[in-house]
């Protein structure tokens, strides 16, 4: 439990205290945020604030790990590393979007083919590594069948649709974070919620895994939970730090860089805790979001040229409609830790069942 609690603390005073310095670093060279000329106008007052936030809470949260291992002498495993692997990766990605705006004083970075190939080929390399490497109990770190609570023994999948499949889960949490990240502080309170709340799934697999001497039928055959909750603390620690800075009225911006890590973080956690439908619960918020984009282009395109939300994503949609900026953020906030809940109550029910 130290490792845990070491790894939460150290990411959360990462962000704290490193923000407030990358705040100043971004200010001095005037890298600040392009807004959209067909947004909301009360973003325009947001032209210039610092952008690429996500780059500290990577660090911090790979300082985090890190450091929590030294500490407690314990290594790092190969789950843990390919969810931070995948997580960084998918970082960079971000950080060349965001760069290119940056660079060349535009709202839009990199193509969207681009943008689409790069976080294919990390979720590629990501699939087919968590696939492998498997443990003393042939273990490996992914699984090839789809899962919801646990792995469903009915829909087992040939490797190689299992990458797909780990392919699009990547794709589909990275782009849903990427689109919830519209207004001050909503992605990172959000993300922070799903992270903590796999924490305690992480905690619960680890103490009930098939690997323990008193494991009960109904345990979870997940390779290296324990660590999987480190790197869940980890990264909650570092979306909660970095919120202070980001809340209403934000200093920085968390960026591509931000989101598509924090997406990507999401998608290794779900594959890799063998709970990959559950997600979709317990990030609900972030998949109503999705949804309200989709819906909005499905209806568009199907009428003709009307509108079903006044914009997309849903965030503006109630923006347009008079709703404070302050208050959607809390509404969605509290909206966001119900999904939470459910997913685990859902989770914890199951095994109460079994």
């Amino acid at each position: 439990m130290r490792t845990i609690l070491i790894a939460g603390g150290i990411g959360l005073l990462g962000t704290l205290v490193g923000t407030r310095f990358a705040i100043a670093f971004l200010v001095k060279r005037g890298y600040g945020q392009f807004i959209r000329d067909d947004g909301p106008t009360s973003h325009q007052t947001k032209r210039g604030t610092p952008t690429m936030g996500g780059i500290v809470v990577i660090a911090s949260s790979l300082l985090g790990y890190a450091v929590a291992h030294l500490i407690t002498l314990t290594p790092p495993t190969y789950s843990g590393l390919l969810a931070l692997g995948l997580f960084t990766c998918l970082g960079l990605v971000g950080f060349a979007d965001d760069w290119i705006k940056i660079s060349r004083a535009r709202s839009l970075g990199l193509h969207a083919n681009a943008k689409l190939a790069l976080q294919t080929g990390v979720a590629i390399a990501f699939g087919v590594l968590a696939l492998n490497f498997p443990d003393d109990h042939g273990v490996t770190p992914a699984s090839s069948f789809v899962s919801f609570l646990r792995d469903i023994p009915w829909l087992a999948l040939p490797i190689w649709l299992a990458v797909v499949w780990i392919v699009f889960i990547v794709a589909a949490w990275s782009n849903a974070v990427n689109l919830t990240d519209g207004l001050d502080g909503l992605a990172a309170g959000a993300s922070a919620m799903v992270f903590a709340a796999y924490g305690i799934v992480n905690i619960w697999q680890y103490n009930q895994n098939c690997r323990m001497a008193s494991a009960a039928p109904q345990c979870y055959v997940v390779r290296d939970p324990y660590d999987l909750a480190v790197v869940s603390l980890a990264l909650a620690g570092a979306c909660f730090g970095f919120l202070w800075w980001n809340a209403s009225p934000a200093k920085i911006f968390m960026g591509d860089t931000g989101s598509l890590s924090i997406g990507g973080a999401m998608a290794a956690l779900s594959v890799m805790t063998r709970t990959e439908l559950l997600m979709i619960i317990v990030a609900g918020l972030f998949v109503v979001i999705t949804m309200s984009v989709a819906l909005q282009v499905g209806y568009f395109k199907l009428t003709g040229g009307k509108r079903l939300f006044k914009m997309a994503p849903l965030q503006h949609h109630f923006e347009l409609m008079g709703w404070a900026e302050v208050t959607i953020v809390v509404r969605f906030w509290i909206f966001c830790g119900l999904c939470a809940a459910v997913g685990m109550g859902l989770f914890y029910a199951e095994w109460i069942a079994g």
